[in-house]
């Protein structure tokens, strides 16, 4: 796992780019938006605290990022690279995969 620090304010992941890492939040507070119209107004759509974690979406369907996460406070995050990921927690992607599920209503939301 590698140590990453973001500032307040500071955009983690953004929408619609390719996922290559996993995230879990070790301090910090973190919220998502997603941008559902061509307007280009985004939603807060999910917040997360410590022991939270983001970015397995793209990473488990090998798809773009399906929102933008940004840090609301300074942060200090656990990061996991595709191949990491992949090799520790594949026994648990069915899982991951379920939990991925209450993210549906918030990204088709629109």
């Amino acid at each position: 796992m590698k140590v990453e620090k973001y500032s307040q304010g500071n955009e983690i992941i953004k929408q619609d780019e390719p996922g290559d890492r996993f995230y879990i939040i070790e301090e910090g507070d973190a919220y998502a938006t997603k941008v559902f119209s061509q307007e280009g107004q985004a939603e807060v759509v999910k917040e997360y605290s410590k022991g939270g974690y983001f970015g397995e979406l793209a990473l488990i369907k090998n798809e773009p990022r399906a929102a933008s996460v940004y840090a609301k406070t300074d942060c200090r995050l656990l990061s996991l690279d595709r191949l990491t990921f992949k090799r520790l927690l594949g026994p648990l992607e069915n899982l991951l995969k379920r939990n991925s599920e209450t993210y549906v209503k918030f990204v088709n939301k629109k």
